[in-house]
């Protein structure tokens, strides 16, 4: 039985509006347009189990996003800085070896 997510999305048409651009430009880290993707599939009523099975992603990928979003709205989705030491190579420099 899905579980179902207590982070009801509610979008404002301006929220719709800019999350449906992020979503469809592939100019985007891809990253940015999956996050809208999620968004805009939790306010359509799916169930976080329903958006990761969908987009090829792990549920509690959804979740923490979904709950991001519902406590922060727009900035909640954005970029963060990481905790801990930056990384020392690029991801295509430690594949080369």
């Amino acid at each position: 039985m899905p579980r179902k997510s207590p982070y009801i999305i509610r979008l404002t048409s301006e929220e719709m509006e800019l999350l449906t651009r992020f979503a469809t430009k592939y100019t985007l880290p891809y990253y940015q347009v999956l996050r809208a993707k999620m968004i805009i599939l939790a306010a359509d009523g799916l169930t976080n189990d329903e958006i990761a099975h969908r987009l090829n992603t792990r549920r509690e990928v959804v979740s923490m996003w979904r709950k991001r979003f519902f406590e922060e709205r727009l900035p909640g989705i954005e970029e963060r800085p990481r905790s801990g030491r930056p990384r020392a190579f690029s991801p295509r420099a430690s594949h080369e070896h």
